[in-house]
């Protein structure tokens, strides 16, 4: 079990946890991930990109949006209680000096970002990063980025926050100048990733994308996660998580990811309901103690 020893709240339903996981924090690597149970005896398995480490503190960093059941499970957890984590799982980003390389983030997607922007720039490449987010209150991780970057874009869709636009709109721009890029990475929502892919594809620019796709053991024993990349089946635990972008099959993702969205709602839906009943059971147990006290 691996014990959380701090959580904080991002933004709206987006929120970062530190982890005591000191074999992961020594021996992760840029674009690797972990298994989490939250419920750490029947819980759902859910992969979450390394957002950072600390090897000398012994934990790693977590930055996850409780968008489900078992993500929603996960928010509820305080520093002090256990989960499960599993890794460092998945293959590293291939770093070297390219030159210069342009970096996506859209929405969570900035968290798993994060970490490779911190392994090109410390291969010494030239970084321009762009992040976005539907509304300002939903952008993360703007400091950090800042700290790295030579050139931070930050867009959000409408327009309460730095550029009113989608990232492919600088996407573009960057990519028709001359020298165009030696390198784009995309991280975020498929249809985000899928139109990056979509936007460098004619200008040639060689882009990667991280997929986090359904995933249970994340060792290629369930076959959940696959994924068509260049007609050719792949499983993102093992081959991935990163594949070229002008190559993935995103629409037949998509479709996969869809396919237990009914459970998928119910089970949402029943957390909120236990969420509710449990926030006000506290609050009438507050009221209680009140009434005692007079």
């Amino acid at each position: 079990m691996n014990r959380i020893i701090a959580k904080r709240l991002l933004s709206e339903d987006v929120y970062r946890i530190e982890v005591e996981a000191p074999n992961i924090a020594r021996e992760r690597k840029a674009g690797q991930f972990v298994i989490v149970q939250a419920d750490t005896e029947w819980g759902e398995r859910i992969p979450l990109t390394i957002a950072d480490a600390d090897p000398g503190k012994g934990s790693i960093a977590l930055v996850f949006q409780a968008v489900g059941a078992s993500t929603h499970k996960l928010a509820l957890k305080e520093p002090g209680d256990a989960i499960a984590v599993l890794g460092p799982l998945g293959n590293p980003t291939h770093i070297e000096k390219f030159g210069h390389a342009v970096c996506v983030g859209g929405g969570i997607g900035v968290a798993p970002l994060h970490p490779i922007v911190q392994a090109l720039k410390a291969a010494g490449n030239r970084l321009t990063v762009i992040i976005g987010a539907r509304t300002k209150s939903l952008l993360i991780m703007e400091e950090e980025m800042r700290a790295l970057a030579d050139d931070l874009i930050v867009v959000t869709d409408d327009g309460s926050y730095g550029r009113k636009a989608l990232v492919t709109e600088p996407l573009k721009e960057i990519c028709s100048r001359d020298p165009k890029p030696d390198l784009a990475v995309a991280i975020g929502p498929p249809i985000m990733m899928k139109f990056c892919a979509e936007t460098t594809r004619p200008f040639g620019v060689h882009t990667v994308v991280s997929l986090n796709t359904i995933m249970i053991d994340g060792t290629g024993m369930c076959g959940g996660c696959r994924v068509s990349v260049g007609g050719e089946t792949k499983f993102v635990c093992v081959d991935g998580p990163e594949f070229d972008g002008h190559q993935v099959d995103f629409d037949q993702m998509m479709r996969r990811l869809r396919a237990y969205k009914s459970i998928e709602d119910a089970a949402h839906e029943k957390c909120h309901l236990e969420i509710a009943a449990a926030g006000l059971a506290a609050k009438q147990a507050v009221e209680a103690g009140k009434g005692g006290a007079r």
